[in-house]
């Protein structure tokens, strides 16, 4: 098997051992507040605990994972998980369940080290479906929201969780034994590595959009369960299935994020994805009935597991030399996006009985989010359009309506001699070589006026005063209402194969 669909395989089943035991407290809760007395405040505490390592250890692990590869690094987190799972199992207090919540959360950050470690394996173009197909191990938190009521009917939610003590082992063992030991790996320095991208505005961009997708996905996860029982006043196993429901449909949609991402601009997808989560917050904010609501919530399901894929499409494509911190700044961003909506839920629910304010932050904060999408989409073409002029072999010039020049490219200054500072300000008469009278200039002036476009072969000097021939074209960009804004010249040098300069 070629290695990289085998450690595909390993690490996405290890992704879903690792969230099979993130949602182990929410999954549970409606058990474990029959045995440990809890307010609905600590409810929301205890369960939004897994998030806070889940999310912070994301930066360290994805750059670690660049550095000692993702067989060292799944390995020991399942070690450590023995330890919050065997303290939860014990737990008499909301003081052990946050603690072993605190711990928990490194099944969660475990994240990090597949989508920094698989693209390794593949091109780039196959970059978004791949990092799709691993972010589907999300699919453990359904796993777990519908067994473990199931196991916690049958046995008690205590025995439940020391069943998954056997998961984590089996999987330690697994990637010990299975994974790559030949990984590649990188040895950057992890200050150096954050003081390339930090300043990035692309970076906080994408931070911002997984904060809300990936952000929602968990916020909806670990809070589905207890409100359900508590609103709609489901059955435990009831909630539980439907939580899972949301938790597959938005698995399932996260690598057709990431092959969409592979085929179409990410940008217009994300286009799609915050409109659609706008609309979603929207509606559940007016606490509807329960069809209504679980089709607010499986929109957001489907649209939020389509913009996870699409976000890590566009971390490698803009990142490839710092992926491991990139991926692991973005990805925490995303574990703390789930962390705040169910404690401020809570909150808001406590002050005004009712969840609307709660649900319509989502639906602003996504139409704010979309308003940026749209931004850096003109943006991003906006550069393109800068790179192939920088990169094209014919001299640039743009000037204002007045003549004045305002940018030229590389070609400019290969072909005349002059750097941009010294043109910058000033006419092209600066390249005027003396070779034509006033009657060559008035009738370019007069083409450009009447026609907006002129094009011939013009004598120009250097700035060195060697003269040369070029072919020149410039063309009047004009406005909606047809008024001229700027003129762009493009030239190439002609070869001249006599020394002698034959006047216009």
């Amino acid at each position: 098997m070629h290695q990289g669909a085998k450690q595909l395989i390993i690490q996405t089943s290890s992704l879903i051992a690792g969230f099979m035991v993130w949602v182990l407290i929410s999954s549970l809760m409606p058990f474990i507040k029959e045995d440990i007395q809890l307010t609905s405040t600590e409810i929301a505490w205890v369960t939004a605990v897994p998030v806070i390592l889940g999310s912070l250890l994301r930066v360290p692990i994805g750059f670690w994972a660049n550095r000692y590869g993702a067989r060292i690094l799944f390995t020991i987190s399942f070690i450590i998980l023995l330890i919050p799972i065997a303290v939860i199992s014990y737990a008499q207090s909301i003081s052990m369940l946050i603690l072993g919540g605190f711990l928990l959360g490194i099944g969660g950050a475990v994240f990090s080290i597949g989508v920094t470690s698989l693209p390794k394996y593949y091109p780039k173009e196959k970059h978004g479906f791949i990092n799709g197909i691993y972010g589907a191990g999300n699919i453990g938190t359904a796993i777990t929201s519908f067994s473990a009521p199931v196991l916690a009917n049958v046995f008690g939610w205590r025995t439940a969780v020391l069943i998954f003590l056997i998961i984590v082992l089996i999987f330690a063992i697994l990637n010990f034994v299975f994974g790559d030991r030949k990984e590649d790996k990188v040895s950057n320095s992890f200050s150096v590595g954050f003081k390339q991208v930090y300043r990035n505005p692309k970076l906080w961009f994408l931070s911002l959009c997984y904060f809300i997708t990936f952000g929602s996905f968990v916020a909806f996860t670990i809070y589905l369960p207890s409100f359900l029982v508590n609103h709609f006043e489901l059955s435990k196993v009831d909630a539980g299935l439907r939580t899972a429901g949301f938790i597959a449909l938005a698995t399932i949609f996260r690598p057709v994020g990431g092959w969409l991402g592979d085929k179409i601009n990410p940008f217009l997808i994300l286009m799609g994805v915050f409109f659609s989560l706008t609309f979603a917050g929207f509606l559940l904010s007016f606490t509807p009935s329960l069809p209504i609501y679980s089709f607010g919530c499986l929109l957001v399901a489907f649209f939020a597991g389509i913009g996870n894929g699409a976000v890590f499409k566009l971390v490698p494509l803009y990142f490839s030399k710092q992926a491991g911190i990139v991926n692991g700044i973005v990805a925490a961003m995303g574990g703390l996006g789930g962390f705040f909506p169910p404690i401020i839920l809570t909150i808001l629910f406590n002050w005004t009985g009712h969840y609307a304010i709660g649900f319509m932050s989502l639906s602003e904060f996504s139409l704010a989010t979309l308003v940026l999408v749209v931004w850096l989409y003109y943006l991003d073409k906006l550069e393109v359009s800068s790179k192939i002029v920088d990169h094209a072999a014919e001299g640039i010039v743009l000037t204002d309506a007045n003549g004045i020049i305002q940018k030229v490219n590389p070609a400019f200054t290969k072909i005349t001699g002059y750097p941009p500072e010294e043109v910058l300000g000033k006419t092209p008469s600066i390249l005027q070589s003396g070779e034509h009278g006033n009657d060559f200039y008035e009738r370019m002036w007069d083409s450009l006026l009447n026609e907006g476009f002129w094009e011939g072969e013009i004598w120009n000097k250097r700035k060195s005063n060697d003269i040369y021939k070029e072919w020149l074209t410039i063309t009047a960009i004009k406005d909606e209402t047809g008024a001229t804004k700027h003129y762009v010249g493009m030239f190439k040098e002609e070869n001249v194969k006599s020394d002698k300069i034959e006047k216009s």
